[in-house]
């Protein structure tokens, strides 16, 4: 081994490391009762908004804006830092969706870093933790949410974030002699990764300055940069996007399979009892309002006014995390559930129609036999 690389392995680095992790909650949450009700918790402050940064003043617009909550501090037992305290902070959306974020300072080698990377991968450490404190928070607040529930479904991510001005090497440097170190933090890996790997998890970066980095990969991202807060807040709200768009594909996949059950041609009795289309036609338009507000409130909450960067970084999360191919998916299902309404419509219409027959040839009927035994 050089002594350049043994040099860059032992040197220690500074940074922050920011673990996401999202939760589902419920269908709907009132936030403004959500804020009295935290006025009770002495350990939790709470405030309307995010910040902003100051060289785009009112680049990120949350509608309506999301509840921001601060939590007591935790502790993480996180390899190779050992017992850390991470500073605790929860955004919760109106569609009862929420992020924790936990926020962890480190000075690593760049060995250790692998290490850490590596420990993050774990699967499930980061989700139980955030669930023990949540958990107080959720019991709190359940009289303000609709339908509460915990959902089973979650996203987590992790952003390596560094200072420019500390510890490593200028940008262009990092990327042509460090791109496999990158590589490595971007997919949690400790081993050697292909050269064809190394550059696809490199793929997704940009920049705003020489001396700023944002690479995005589908675990984790690397952050070269200090001013960053809105850039944080973009990737967070990703993530949280993702975890919204999964919880409803896995809804309509559900409902989707009880297409025959609407479909299906009620007996005699069961038109004389309201059952089949008339009902059928009743819970797929509700299903079809439902989701589809579900849809449009978890796809346009975040605006990113006058700021391109923002834009540009969120359009890079989506590319990486798929969105566009969920939001296809939603948009499919909700199609194929319209054309399953108007199905439905239709038999209904023939219900009807058949029902009016059946009363109308009852009553030539009656009539009839009225006549022809002479009754009047």
């Amino acid at each position: 081994m050089s002594e350049s690389a043994t040099d860059w392995n032992s040197k220690k680095i500074r940074g922050t490391l920011h673990a996401y992790v999202a939760f589902d909650w419920g269908e709907q949450i009132d936030l403004n009762l959500c804020s009295r009700l935290l006025e009770t918790e002495p350990a939790q402050t709470s405030k309307p908004g995010l910040p902003r940064r100051r060289r785009t003043p009112l680049s990120i617009d949350y509608r309506p804006a999301p509840l921001v909550c601060m939590l007591p501090m935790a502790s993480w037992d996180l390899q190779p830092l050992g017992r850390v305290e991470a500073a605790v902070e929860v955004i919760l959306f109106d569609f009862a969706t929420l992020s924790l974020s936990l926020r962890v300072p480190f000075e690593l080698t760049a060995n250790e870093l692998t290490t850490l990377a590596s420990e993050l991968s774990t699967p499930g450490v980061l989700p139980r933790l955030g669930r023990e404190i949540l958990e107080p928070l959720f019991k709190s607040l359940q009289g303000a949410i609709r339908q509460p529930r915990w959902s089973e479904l979650f996203e987590e991510y992790f952003v390596f974030q560094f200072h420019p001005e500390n510890s490593l090497p200028p940008v262009e440097l990092l990327l042509a002699q460090h791109g496999s170190w990158l590589a490595g933090l971007l997919r949690l890996e400790n081993s050697p990764l292909a050269k064809d790997e190394i550059e696809e998890s490199l793929k997704q970066r940009m920049q705003y300055t020489p001396n700023d980095l944002l690479v995005v990969d589908w675990a984790a991202a690397v952050l070269v940069d200090s001013d960053c807060e809105e850039t944080l807040q973009v990737i967070q709200f990703a993530n949280l996007q993702l975890l919204r768009y999964r919880y409803l594909d896995d809804l309509l996949d559900v409902e989707m399979a009880n297409t025959s059950r609407w479909a299906s041609w009620p007996t005699p009795l069961g038109r004389l009892l309201g059952e089949g289309p008339s009902r059928s036609l009743r819970e797929l338009g509700a299903l079809n309002i439902e989701a589809s507000n579900l849809f449009e409130r978890a796809g346009n909450v975040l605006k990113l006014v006058g700021d391109m960067y923002l834009a540009r970084t969120y359009r890079l999360l989506a590319t990486r995390f798929h969105l566009p191919a969920w939001e296809g998916s939603i948009k499919r299902n909700l199609e194929v559930i319209e054309d399953v309404y108007r199905v439905v419509a239709d038999q209904a219409a023939t219900v009807r129609g058949q029902m009016l027959e059946i009363i109308v040839i009852l009553l030539i009927a009656m009539e009839l036999f009225l006549f022809l035994f002479g009754w009047k």
